[in-house]
């Protein structure tokens, strides 16, 4: 069962949507899960594939646009701003607690690529949430440093030069998160694996979304250049962690941050390898995403 919720964020509303356990009307409260998604994606993306099958597992799950994306509201659109992404979790879970039917003193998150960082920094701090999951948790902040080809403060510099010059010229630029078509992929040297698979994902009719522009508001990089998901993780984030990883290792990153999650988290709980998975395998691969919500139901289940 499905419901659409629209979730106040002070002047701004979330669109989300809560998948509940067919048949739990009336009975006992249900623990839930807040989704927090990969950067650019929307709720009918990623999220639905892992909160529909926890539904089906006795979990209620809700999937959320973040704010200034997706059909949520926010100013200036396409804003990938990691602390507001952070604060829509807690948001969500206020959200929840109103909710008929659902215990708001069992309240995981789930995190899954980008969504997997904004997670753990979000859970160190808010401590109403009791477990943490995460599928190829990405440090978006260590991310887009290791991506800078002169590195993270040259990035910076130039990051400045356009802002002011969008002040100067009351515009603001934009920058895709992926080429559009394999075909621009391919013009720009872009034939790996991992940037084939995200395309073939993200902008075609298989996981493509009218509401996902694929545009990331450039303005959106200072703030992720300076952005840390894990900081403090080791002293405050005291929740059970489950870690799900993809077994091929490509240029993501999500495997070896993974790895640096579960080994200086305070209470990790379950580390799973899935053979043979790739990390944008993980967003809609049938086999390997009910493998891993087979894993969280059960870590869920225990914890919340």
């Amino acid at each position: 069962m499905l419901q659409h919720l629209t979730i106040p964020r002070g002047p701004v509303d979330l669109a989300a949507d809560l998948h509940l356990p067919d048949g739990g009307e009336g009975g006992a409260p249900l623990p839930a899960v807040v989704l927090s998604t990969p950067g650019s994606s929307v709720k009918e993306q990623i999220g639905a594939n892992y909160a529909s099958r926890l539904a089906a597992r006795g979990i209620a799950a809700l999937v959320l646009d973040p704010a200034h994306q997706g059909r949520s509201g926010g100013e200036p659109r396409d804003l990938e701003d990691p602390y507001r992404r952070g604060e829509d979790i807690s948001y969500a879970i206020d959200g929840l607690t109103s909710v008929a039917g659902i215990d708001p003193h069992r309240i995981g998150v789930l995190g899954i690529c980008a969504g997997g960082g904004y997670a753990v920094h979000t859970a160190r701090t808010d401590h109403r949430i009791k477990a943490v999951g995460t599928v190829v948790p990405v440090n978006i902040g260590a991310a887009f440093r290791a991506f800078s080809p002169d590195g993270p403060a040259a990035a910076l510099d130039g990051l400045a030069d356009a802002r002011t010059e969008e002040a100067r010229s009351g515009g603001m630029s934009r920058v895709n998160w992926l080429p559009d078509t394999l075909e621009d992929a391919t013009a720009a040297g872009l034939t790996d694996i991992d940037t084939v698979q995200a395309v073939t994902y993200y902008r075609t009719e298989r996981g493509g979304s009218e509401h996902s522009t694929n545009r990331r508001l450039l303005r959106s990089d200072p703030l992720l250049l300076g952005y840390d998901a894990f900081h403090l993780a080791d002293q405050l984030m005291t929740q059970p962690l489950q870690v799900v990883l993809a077994g091929r290792i490509g240029n993501t990153g999500s495997y070896d941050m993974g790895m640096q999650l579960w080994k200086t988290a305070p209470n990790p709980v379950d580390l799973m390898v899935i053979d043979g998975a790739g990390h944008y395998e993980m967003y809609d691969e049938p086999a390997h995403v009910d493998a891993a919500v087979e894993r969280l139901a059960g870590f869920f289940a225990n914890h919340l």
